[in-house]
């Protein structure tokens, strides 16, 4: 059963994905060569604070951190660490969740570290646009898989794979509720989609496979080829007029 939100729900979800937006954008002025991925965690945790929110990812199912910073072929789930630098021609993938006024907000974007090369800033572009198809998809009368067969076709047409192991979710009083939402799947199948409904899509690319390993930390997931990967996500509200991204300053 995929849960339908209020007007007023939709407002503190709103409120929610404002904070995590100002967050990914205040991040985006301090990555730069030399800087490790601890520091970005400590930076956003100072703005959760600020912002009257917390983590949403410290403790869920003993996750150690509160951001998720994936470097180069690391897909997700990276745990900041103060001995993980970023150097120039790098590209880093900053996930953040929190929890204000008992809603969830939940974003993503894949930033460049200094001078990047052509294929690296062209699988940024690629993942997204590839976001945003799918996004145009999220309409009352459409079907879920809509939504993963324009990022999936996108995506593929571009000459980039689509990690199948991960996927998004709705979000609301739970970080993560249903529905799933694969990055892959045949249009017009999957439950209808309503009015109400919020959801959290995100793509996760690769330049090359779409198979992942897990690290010895049991959460860093990365190509099983090296290739590196990209992801971005916003949360969405399926209204009357269209899609509303809730993840937006």
């Amino acid at each position: 059963m995929i849960p339908i939100k209020s007007e007023e729900e939709i407002k503190i979800l709103r409120e929610a994905n404002r904070i995590v937006a100002k967050i990914l954008n205040a991040i985006k002025s301090i990555i730069k060569p030399g800087i490790n991925t601890k520091e970005l965690e400590v930076f956003a945790e100072d703005l959760m604070k600020k912002e009257g929110a917390i983590s949403a990812f410290k403790g869920y199912h003993k996750y150690p951190a509160s951001i998720c910073a994936s470097v180069n072929e690391e897909v997700v789930h990276g745990i900041p660490s103060s001995k993980k630098i970023l150097k120039n021609g790098d590209i880093v993938s900053i996930d953040i969740g929190v929890k204000f006024k008992n809603y969830y907000g939940d974003a993503a974007i894949t930033f460049p570290v200094g001078e990047i090369s052509d294929d690296a800033k062209k699988l940024i572009d690629v993942t997204r646009q590839g976001l945003h198809k799918g996004i145009e998809k999220a309409k009352a009368g459409n079907y879920l898989f809509d939504i993963s067969w324009a990022i999936q076709s996108f995506v593929e047409n571009n000459g980039c794979g689509v990690i199948r192991d991960f996927v998004g979710h709705g979000i609301g009083r739970e970080l993560h509720e249903e529905p799933q939402i694969p990055n892959f799947g045949k249009p017009r199948t999957g439950p209808l989609l309503k009015e109400g409904m919020v959801l959290s899509i995100e793509p996760m690319i690769s330049q090359g496979t779409w198979e992942v390993q897990i690290q010895d930390d049991g959460w860093t997931a990365v190509t099983l080829d090296g290739s590196l990967s990209c992801h971005f996500e916003h949360t969405i509200a399926i209204m009357k007029s269209g899609p509303v991204i809730l993840s937006e300053e």
